[in-house]
């Protein structure tokens, strides 16, 4: 009996090891290229992978916040997909380099011509936005994913503080302070904004994959460690009960 219970736990323990490096079920996130600093400019990133076995992501809509518009919206172009914004009229008038906007992108829709996203993948879908508003910390996108097989999936419930996380949680793009000395990475020309930008999106590019790579290299390692681990044991009550066997 003590042989089994020693065989039983090594698996176990294997099978723990394993599930423990899979990856997290995943939602549609939006994620800065480095900073998103309140009153600035900042280039995000939708990221979305796809959670189906049999059926390939090929259509994302992102809704923009309406509560803190945005006057410029600036979609990365991105191989395999096309991309159409949607813009509507303003309440309130918005004031941008001088000059009043009247109406903001409310809506950013991106349709493979192709396959899409396949199961096991994920696309990221980059896109310069500005200016950050300075009365919240937070936007929330709320986002439909379409798969091939026409099911829709609604990422639009809004988390809440001290609460578990909805099913289907809308992704929230979190906003840091402006720096000490006023500077919220805009400059007062469209020139500038852009630089800002792209400045951001390289200096977190290598942060990222430096990320990546460590996280991998974990989830193998504990991978190995487990079947290792789980092997050992069924192997180790295998012998002990043909030993008892033989005696």
């Amino acid at each position: 009996m003590k042989v089994s219970r020693i065989a039983a736990a090594g698996a176990a323990a294997g099978v723990t090891v394993l599930a423990l490096s899979a990856p997290a079920f995943a939602h549609v996130t939006v994620q800065p290229e480095g900073e998103a600093a309140k009153g600035g400019y900042a280039v995000v990133d939708f990221k979305v992978p796809n959670e189906r076995d049999d059926a390939s992501t090929t259509k994302l809509e992102v809704n923009f916040p309406t509560d803190h518009p945005l006057a410029s919206v600036m979609p990365e172009p991105v191989p395999g997909w096309d991309i159409k914004v949607t813009k509507s009229k303003l309440d309130k008038p918005l004031e941008m380099h001088g000059e009043k906007i009247s109406e903001a992108v409310t809506k950013v829709t991106w349709t493979a011509d192709g396959d899409g996203i396949k199961a096991g993948f994920f696309q990221k879908f980059p896109v310069s936005i500005g200016t950050l508003p300075e009365d919240a910390d937070e936007l929330v996108f709320k986002a439909l994913q379409t798969y091939s097989n026409k099911e829709v999936v609604r990422w639009i419930e809004v988390p809440q503080d001290g609460k578990e996380e909805p099913d289907n949680p809308a992704p929230v793009l979190e906003l840091s302070a402006a720096s000490e000395d006023g500077h919220h990475g805009s400059s007062g020309d469209k020139a500038s904004d852009s630089e800002h930008a792209e400045k951001a999106s390289a200096k977190t590019a290598a942060a990222d994959t430096a990320h990546s790579d460590g996280t991998d290299t974990t989830a193998r390692v504990l991978g190995v460690v487990g079947i290792v681990v789980g092997a050992a044991g069924v192997a180790y009550g295998v012998l002990a009960g043909r030993r008892r066997s033989n005696a």
